[in-house]
């Protein structure tokens, strides 16, 4: 999941360089998005589930949340509904396995702005964040 040849990164600054929390129950998988966002220029945090995905989104000021929706103790689209109750409007894309059109318009109702199928496509996904975060 490295960056290609032709990808830049797209955070303007190490100064200003936009977060980005990675909810995800896979450590490998976890590994590999931060280090792709990392090459981008993003700074990455992380977290083993939604449970732990509230902890760090309270605890960090991150400009977007990319989480899996199967995780133990607290799924993706839970943990987005306890943020939204929570009034955190930090954009969320879930990133999963799950193709189920009901899980994507509750995922949607949820304020989540993309839903990505894994595994994800590098080039689009680093442009989906630089139109969300306003960086391309």
């Amino acid at each position: 999941m490295a960056l290609g040849p032709h990808q830049q990164k797209l955070s303007e600054s190490d100064d200003n360089m936009a977060s980005i929390l990675i909810v995800d129950d896979s450590m490998t998988f976890r590994e590999e998005l931060k280090a792709t966002l990392a090459g981008a220029g993003f700074d990455v945090v992380e977290a083993v589930d939604g449970e732990d995905g509230l902890t760090q989104a309270e605890a960090h000021k991150v400009d977007l949340i990319i989480s899996d929706f199967n995780m133990p103790n607290m799924d993706g689209l839970t943990m987005c509904a306890h943020l939204r109750d929570r009034e955190v409007k930090t954009p969320i894309f879930m990133l999963t396995t799950q193709v189920n059109p009901e899980l994507k318009a509750r995922a949607s109702q949820l304020g989540v702005k993309a839903w990505i199928v894994k595994p994800p496509n590098v080039a689009a996904l680093l442009k989906g964040i630089g139109k969300m975060l306003g960086t391309s």
